[in-house]
């Protein structure tokens, strides 16, 4: 997304065997490096949601969730005694 000199990035959930630019299942956030500082929006249930299915963020992705709190988040729900 975004355009010459003007990035802007949407996290999606897609097939690993769909091209990288192609048809994704559902888009569960974005990231704006451009503003002070960058924004990112994302859709917290969702994305928990996927990697409990299985789904395997990129490492882009996976630095950005760890950022968030997202990653602990899914350690301890995974983790956590029942």
């Amino acid at each position: 997304m975004g355009s010459k000199k003007r990035p802007f990035y949407r996290i999606v959930v897609a097939d690993s065997r769909s091209p990288r630019d192609g048809r994704f299942i559902e888009n569960v956030g974005t990231y704006n490096p451009l503003t002070e500082p960058e924004k990112i929006t994302l859709e917290e249930e969702s994305i928990l949601n996927w990697l409990s299915n299985g789904a395997q963020p990129s490492d882009t992705v996976r630095n950005i969730l760890a950022k968030e709190g997202l990653m602990k988040k899914f350690h301890e729900a995974k983790f956590s005694k029942k």
